[in-house]
């Protein structure tokens, strides 16, 4: 038998979905179905991305395609899929929103059907699977809702992993705990050990958060894609099962797609509007219209130290709470005006001339010995 996952809310889950899986059965073998839904700095067209918006795409079943590393989004897509595909130590097949709810559980049931599987594990990275739709901070629910109603409508047994409560900024892990019960397990250090190049070059924040996480790291890290600081502490590397049904109890979009069972994105955005009063695809629509192409510096990355110590001096010196120990490597590097792809480089940069700011898989935000101490009470 293959072990059947579902990455739930796209982005980074990918990562997050095969770090839980090694850390429950790092010898079985696994697929992960997973939505191609990631933030325009990675994908400039607003919404997910299905069959017809990739090549080489391997159909598996009449409604299953298979993510291989060398497929690739249509321009002016893109996505970190292919790239996730020959890297990470599962199989990736793409899990199309665009035909709804019946769409989705059709999916889920042939991709059950191939690889055997009796169950599906569910996972969502930073908790909105759960949320109510009253959080003020809430984002990004609908594809984790329609992931948890098309399981449902499938049929197939299937338990949620919430990995890294509040990681994703949108749920304060304040507000989630009272709502996952005690059924937990915490990831460790070893448990990031294959991971460790995925983040030299993948954006997601929430993954990088649960890495650092289960190596240790603790305090609040500023991200990218809040613009606010994410606390670390001793529950941000838990994982835990959750009752399918318990989740359609806790989350009223989950619930109302699953009663709807509308068989279009279109139509499930209306029901997203009319439960939670947004649909993030209508957000991503007007981010894109407003937002203008970003055009990188022609500094040389290898040349922006000063520049980033300066801004991290910046950022100690703004009204972030006192706990504050990290900034991601992807929020600097965009920060300082280059490309997402480019934290790589600066990642490299940073190990060299500055290691002792280099917390892997995060930036710390403290100041450095290496930077005269003028720098930073000159910005304060």
């Amino acid at each position: 038998m293959t072990r059947l996952l579902i990455a739930a809310g796209g982005g980074g889950d990918p990562i997050g979905t095969a770090l839980v899986h090694k850390a429950i059965a790092p010898h079985e073998d696994a697929v992960v179905l997973t939505y191609a839904w990631e933030r325009l700095t990675v994908d400039p067209t607003p919404g997910p991305l299905g069959p017809v918006h990739f090549t080489g795409l391997r159909g598996l079943t009449p409604h299953v395609y298979v993510v291989e590393p060398d497929s690739a989004p249509v321009p002016p897509a893109g996505s970190t899929l292919p790239r996730l595909a020959g890297q990470l130590p599962v199989r990736l097949w793409l899990l199309d929103p665009y035909a709804g709810i019946p769409g989705l559980a059709l999916q889920i049931a042939e991709a059950a059907d191939f690889c055997g599987a009796d169950e599906v594990r569910v996972v969502d990275v930073g908790g909105d699977i759960v949320a109510r739709g009253d959080e003020p901070t809430l984002a990004s629910p609908l594809p984790d809702a329609m992931a948890v109603a098309a399981c449902r409508a499938a049929g197939v047994p299937a338990t949620v992993y919430l990995a890294g409560p509040g990681l994703d900024g949108e749920v304060p892990e304040e507000q989630l705990l009272p709502r996952l019960g005690d059924d937990c397990f915490t990831l460790g250090p070893g448990d990031t050990v294959w991971a460790e190049g995925l983040f030299d070059w993948h954006p997601s924040e929430a993954g990088a958060l649960l890495a650092a996480a289960a190596r240790g790291l603790r305090g609040a890290c500023v991200t990218r894609d809040t613009g606010a600081s994410v606390p670390l502490t001793g529950a941000s590397a838990r994982v835990y099962r959750i009752a399918l049904d318990r989740v359609l109890e806790l989350s009223p979009l989950a619930r109302a797609l699953y009663d709807a069972s509308p068989d279009t994105l279109d139509a499930a955005e209306k029901v997203s509007i009319a439960t939670y009063g947004f649909s993030e695809v209508e957000r991503e629509r007007e981010r894109a219209r407003l937002s203008k192409r970003e055009i990188p510096v022609t500094e040389r990355i290898e040349d922006a130290l000063p520049h980033l110590d300066t801004w991290l001096a910046e950022v100690r010196a703004r009204n972030h709470p006192p706990g504050l120990e990290y900034v991601t490597f992807r929020c600097a590097t965009e920060a300082l005006g280059f490309h997402w792809s480019q934290s790589s480089r600066l990642r490299a940069v940073v190990a060299e001339h500055r290691p002792e700011l280099y917390d892997f898989p995060l930036l710390a935000a403290r100041q450095s010995p290496s930077v005269p101490e003028v720098l930073t009470t000159q910005l304060v």
